[in-house]
């Protein structure tokens, strides 16, 4: 199942979101972001002036893994210097629900990943 069919993502563009950093330790990886957010999600505001669509810090979490594949070391990624000075790792391209557990692609790797429960908040 596609991540734009959960609804923990309802109003959320993953695709337009950027990867800031990640972690992974003790059977958790997380994602922190600047999600991109719409009017169909409980955490839309007006965008800011300068912005394409509301945008605020998030975070994916997934918890419980059994086992993870693929994940590059943030320090093996060519970070994206915005204009403004701030540094991104590009989008998440795809986070799919699997049998076994989640597959997630950027340029932090395809990263595979066996059982794990997934969790997203965004920061008020």
């Amino acid at each position: 199942m596609d991540w734009n069919q959960l609804e923990i993502f309802k109003g959320i563009d993953l695709n337009d979101s950027f990867v800031l950093n990640w972690t992974c330790e003790d059977g958790q990886l997380s994602f922190d972001l600047e999600a991109s957010i719409w009017p169909e999600s409980k955490y839309y505001a007006a965008p800011k002036a300068n912005e394409y669509t509301c945008y605020r810090k998030a975070k994916i979490t997934i918890t419980g893994i059994e086992s993870i594949d693929g994940l590059s070391s943030m320090d093996s990624v060519i970070a994206t210097t915005d204009p403004d000075g701030s540094k991104d790792y590009g989008n998440i391209e795809i986070l799919t629900k699997t049998v076994n557990g989640f597959e997630l692609v950027g340029d932090f790797g395809k990263v595979e990943i066996n059982g794990g429960e997934l969790r997203f908040e965004v920061h008020t």
